[in-house]
């Protein structure tokens, strides 16, 4: 009887203990089950947004380096960047965006990097959200003139101006004025040269410039058809020109063949992208003798824009503005000076001293070219007047 007891309480005890580690199994279990709901809380507290960009490889760089610090920062926001190759990438997100609009869903666009033609695109449809000091404060570093055009739909926070390169060794008295350049390029006979307008936008700004060199300063910013009458003027001093230019109006092709001209001693002095020419002469493409200036009036420039979709959920919306507005401070302007080479967005006085004083021979106001449509009108007309 004692052995049958022993056995009974034996049986009884891992009874017992199997049924205390049932329990605290099932308690174990319950633990991470609610961990698993409380986690999913949190991330579900994560506010996603996507950032649509296009360009070349170095945009795509840049942005790979700012959002990560941004999100360290906002560990509440996670910025997906979607990113296509230059050529790939503007048109077909714009397409997507309205096309969403029009069949009232969210385009999964919360961001979106373009240029002033999707700024005017974009407000014929109210496709973008209003962007002022209100959602953006950082907006009051902005240079003022910088957001002609921009209608409070976007915001410039980077840029690159076409200047003139030219070898120091060669060229001893650097222009000031477009006048002053067109006497220089008639005083050294094939030595200047600017790429044909259709292949590259450095080409573009100069003839650009030159035709509204001529006209009132706000005839930058109408797409008015009517001003092509007003361009003969201007189209005349390019003819005057061209028994002045490289090998008597050789025209390259992009923005790259007149850099290589100067490269080579070819020429003496060339319209440039900015940041193109800072990159080359920082990898020792461009002889050291290479410098830039602006002139004044300065040539035409191409800010980039940030826009935020105004259909956009609540929380992905104010996400979208936390981010642009991170992209106005002087710690990520920096970045686009030192890495990309290119303008900020901000006010110069706003960057750290030495900066503004490696960039001041650059650094002179640029125009904004706001005609729309009136640039291929211009490139039809130099290819039919002058290019043959």
């Amino acid at each position: 009887m004692f052995k049958n007891l022993q056995q009974y309480t034996k049986k009884l005890s891992i009874t017992a203990i199997a049924g205390m580690t049932a329990l605290s199994l099932a308690a174990c279990s319950d633990t991470k089950e609610e961990g698993k709901i409380e986690s999913g809380s949190k991330a579900e507290e994560k506010v996603k947004v996507s950032l649509y960009s296009t360009g070349s490889l170095n945009v795509q760089t840049f942005w790979e380096e700012v959002i990560p610090k941004f999100e360290e920062e906002h560990q509440d926001i996670d910025v997906e960047l979607v990113f296509l190759a230059a050529g790939q990438g503007g048109q077909s997100t714009m397409d997507r965006m309205l096309a969403a609009k029009k069949a009232n869903k969210d385009s999964g666009v919360d961001i979106y990097e373009g240029g002033l033609e999707d700024v005017l695109r974009g407000e014929e449809e109210g496709l973008f959200e209003k962007l002022n000091e209100t959602n953006i404060p950082n907006i009051a570093n902005v240079n003022e003139k910088n957001m002609d055009g921009t209608k409070e739909l976007a915001i410039p926070h980077r840029a690159s101006a076409v200047v003139l390169a030219y070898n120091s060794d060669k060229v001893k008295e650097v222009p000031n004025t477009p006048d002053q350049l067109y006497k220089w390029i008639k005083d050294h006979p094939g030595k200047f040269a600017y790429n044909d307008p259709t292949t590259g936008g450095s080409g573009s700004s100069f003839v650009i410039t030159t035709l509204y060199n001529q006209l009132p300063e706000e005839a930058m910013n109408t797409q008015d058809e009517s001003i092509m009458k007003d361009w003969d003027k201007g189209f005349q001093i390019l003819n005057d020109l061209e028994p002045y230019l490289y090998k008597e109006g050789i025209y390259p092709k992009k923005n790259q063949g007149t850099l290589d001209l100067l490269a080579n001693g070819e020429v003496d002095m060339v319209p440039a992208w900015s940041d193109m020419a800072l990159e080359q002469m920082n990898n020792k493409l461009l002889p050291e003798t290479t410098k830039l200036k602006q002139l004044e009036p300065g040539f035409t420039g191409g800010p980039a824009y940030l826009m935020v979709p105004a259909d956009n959920d609540e929380k992905e919306k104010e996400a979208a503005q936390e981010f642009v507005n991170y992209v106005l401070t002087p710690e990520v302007q920096e970045v686009v000076i030192e890495k990309m080479y290119g303008f900020p967005g901000i006010k110069w006085d706003q960057l750290d001293q030495d900066l503004q004083k490696e960039f001041e021979n650059v650094s002179g106001e640029y125009r904004i070219f706001n005609g729309g449509t009136l640039g291929e009108e211009i490139n039809k007309r130099w290819q039919k007047e002058i290019a043959n």
